[in-house]
């Protein structure tokens, strides 16, 4: 029996949406932080009353400066921290694909406004070329080297 070097279906299946990029172990995190919501708040619940992106703003960004800060586990769900924002960002995002977002953020600045700040960046960096190596957890309790 003759086999062919590739399956006719490889070449449209490629085409499309691959899941298989995405990590699967991450994903099963995020889908416990997304049962702990709908354990506590009801399943799907932000698809039928939306949500505020000032509340899933608010709230990613106090995991992600708990795990920053060196708190790896949210107390209350026993998950990452980083985890947790995950789940906080698929459901403001749910949302606003659902089109039942309110966006409560600020007056907008202008556009550009980073990129400008990037360049502000790179120029401190281009005047200080031989800077100082930053005091990190693993530094802790020893001066940096300046040698280098």
């Amino acid at each position: 029996m003759k086999t062919k070097d590739t399956n006719p279906k490889d070449g449209i299946g490629i085409k499309k949406v691959p899941i298989s990029v995405l990590p699967t172990e991450v994903l099963a995190e995020t889908g416990l932080a997304l049962l702990e919501g709908a354990v506590k708040y009801g399943r799907h619940n932000y698809r039928v009353a939306g949500v505020r992106h000032s509340v899933y703003y608010d709230a990613v960004f106090r995991h992600l400066g708990a795990w920053w800060e060196g708190e790896d586990i949210d107390q209350d769900s026993g998950l990452s921290h980083v985890t947790k924002a995950i789940a906080g960002l698929m459901v403001l995002r749910d949302s606003m694909i659902m089109g039942n977002d309110v966006d409560d953020s600020p007056p907008k600045l202008k556009a550009g406004w980073v990129a400008n700040y990037n360049k502000i960046a790179g120029d401190i960096l281009g005047k200080h070329k031989k800077h100082c190596e930053p005091y990190t957890d693993k530094t802790c309790g020893k001066l940096p080297d300046k040698t280098k």
